[in-house]
C-alpha cells in the first residue's frame, strides 16, 4: 500500500477539511478513549480524554471511525490478557478509519479510541462496497480465521472442517473462507437461530451442542471418516468429542479456551490412536513480520472477494453501539447474544455531521 501518512503528520486531502482541522488544532493533542484503571466487570470501562498517540517511524496515525469487540477484549478488561510489551494498554484489536484513504487495520491494542498509531504494514484498504463500520469487523476475526486455516491447518480442497462457535465473529468468517478454499464447513452453535445463520453463510451441516453430540453429528455427516480440521476456541470441555470426531491424521487447531484449560482423561492416548495433530495459535503476540506476511497473504488471496457479487464474502454485523455505550456492548457479548460481530462506532455524531458539511462545502 502506498504510504498514507508520514510520522507525526495528519494529511487531509480536501482544503475545507484542512481548514476545519486547523480550527480544531487546539484540541489536536487529546482524544477520547476507553480506559480500565481497575480490572473487573464492564462497569470498570471508563471513557475519558487522554493524549493522542504520537506515531513512530513507519507508523500511520488513523482517525478511527469504528472498532469491534473480540473475546480477547473481555479477558483484557478482567486483567487476564495483557497487551504484549510495548503495546498500548487501551483495549481494541481492530479498527477502520481514515488518514487520507479509507483503511482498516490489525492492532495489538488501542482500538477503543479516536486515534491509533499503526505500523504501515498492517494496513489494508477498505473494499469499495463496504462501509467503515463493516470494515471494522474484518481485521482481527478474518485474519485469525485465515491464519488458522491457511498458515496453521493448511486446509486442502475437499476436506471437512469443523468450526466451533459457528455464529461468532471468527466462526462466520471461517465458514465463508472454508467455502472459498473449496473445503466443506460444518459448525457447532448454541441455538437454532445461530445454526440457521451459519448454514445461510455456507455451512453444510450444523450441530446444536447443547442438545446433541456434535461428534456423532460429524460421524454421520462424513460416513464415519471424521473432520480433517477442527477450529476450536472452546478447549477443555470439548476435548473428548473433538478427538472422537477427528479424522485419521486430522488437525485439531486450538485458539481459545472458553470451555476451560484443564483436561482429565486419556487425551494423549486417544489422540495418538488417530495420529492426530494438536496445533495451537494466538495472533496478538506474533511478531510484526509474521503479521505483515499474514496481511499481505490475506490481501492478495481474500480481500478481492469482498465485492458486490452474489458469491461475495461479507462481514456479519450483529449490533452497533456508541463509544459511550461500550460497557453495554461488553455485556451483550458476555451473554453470548451476538451472532457475528459487535461494532463500536467511535466518531461522535456531531463530528460526523461537521465533516460531511465541510466535505460538501
Amino acid at each position: 500500500m502506498q504510504r498514507l501518512l508520514n510520522p507525526g503528520r495528519f494529511l487531509l486531502g480536501n482544503p475545507c477539511q484542512t481548514i476545519l482541522y486547523k480550527c480544531c488544532s487546539s484540541f489536536s493533542n487529546m482524544m477520547r478513549a476507553v480506559c480500565v484503571d481497575i480490572p473487573g466487570g464492564p462497569e470498570n470501562l471508563l471513557l475519558r480524554n487522554i493524549p493522542r498517540p504520537q506515531p513512530k517511524n513507519g507508523e500511520v496515525l488513523i482517525k478511527v471511525n469504528a472498532t469491534a469487540l473480540n473475546r480477547a477484549d473481555l479477558l483484557q478488561r478482567r486483567g487476564l490478557y495483557p497487551p504484549p510489551p510495548g503495546e498500548s494498554d487501551i483495549i481494541g484489536l481492530e479498527v477502520a478509519g481514515t488518514p487520507d484513504d479509507r483503511v482498516m487495520a490489525l492492532l495489538s491494542g488501542g482500538g477503543y479510541a479516536e486515534y491509533v498509531a499503526v505500523p504501515e504494514e498492517l494496513l489494508m484498504p477498505v473494499p469499495t462496497k463496504l462501509t467503515l463500520c463493516q470494515a471494522a469487523a474484518i481485521p482481527e476475526t478474518w485474519l485469525t480465521a485465515f491464519q488458522l486455516l491457511v498458515f496453521i491447518a493448511q486446509v486442502k480442497e475437499g476436506e471437512v472442517v469443523l468450526v466451533h462457535a459457528g455464529a461468532s465473529g471468527v466462526g462466520t468468517a471461517a465458514v465463508q473462507l472454508v467455502r472459498l478454499f473449496g473445503a466443506v464447513p460444518v459448525v457447532t452453535a448454541g441455538s437454532p437461530e445461530k445454526l440457521k445463520m451459519a448454514e445461510e453463510l455456507g455451512a453444510a451441516a450444523g450441530f446444536h451442542y447443547k442438545e446433541e453430540s456434535f461428534a456423532q453429528g460429524v460421524h454421520d455427516f462424513t460416513g464415519g471418516k471424521g473432520a480433517n480440521v477442527i477450529l476450536d476456541c472452546i478447549g477443555g470441555s470439548n476435548w473428548e468429542q473433538n478427538v472422537s470426531c477427528l479424522a485419521m491424521d486430522g488437525r485439531w487447531v486450538l485458539y481459545g479456551t472458553m470451555g476451560g484449560k484443564a483436561v482429565e482423561g486419556d487425551l494423549l492416548g486417544r489422540l495418538l490412536s488417530k495420529r492426530g495433530h494438536l496445533l495451537s495459535s494466538l495472533l496478538r503476540s506474533r511478531s510484526l513480520q509474521y503479521k505483515s506476511d499474514l496481511v499481505k497473504a490475506f490481501s492478495h488471496r481474500v480481500l478481492p472477494h469482498f465485492s458486490d457479487q452474489a458469491t461475495s464474502l461479507r462481514p456479519v454485523i450483529d449490533s452497533t453501539f456508541s463509544l459511550e455505550d461500550v460497557a453495554q456492548a461488553h455485556r451483550h457479548m458476555e451473554a453470548n447474544k451476538n451472532m457475528g460481530k459487535i461494532i463500536i462506532s467511535v466518531i461522535p455524531p456531531n463530528e460526523e455531521v461537521q465533516l460531511k458539511s465541510a466535505a460538501a462545502y
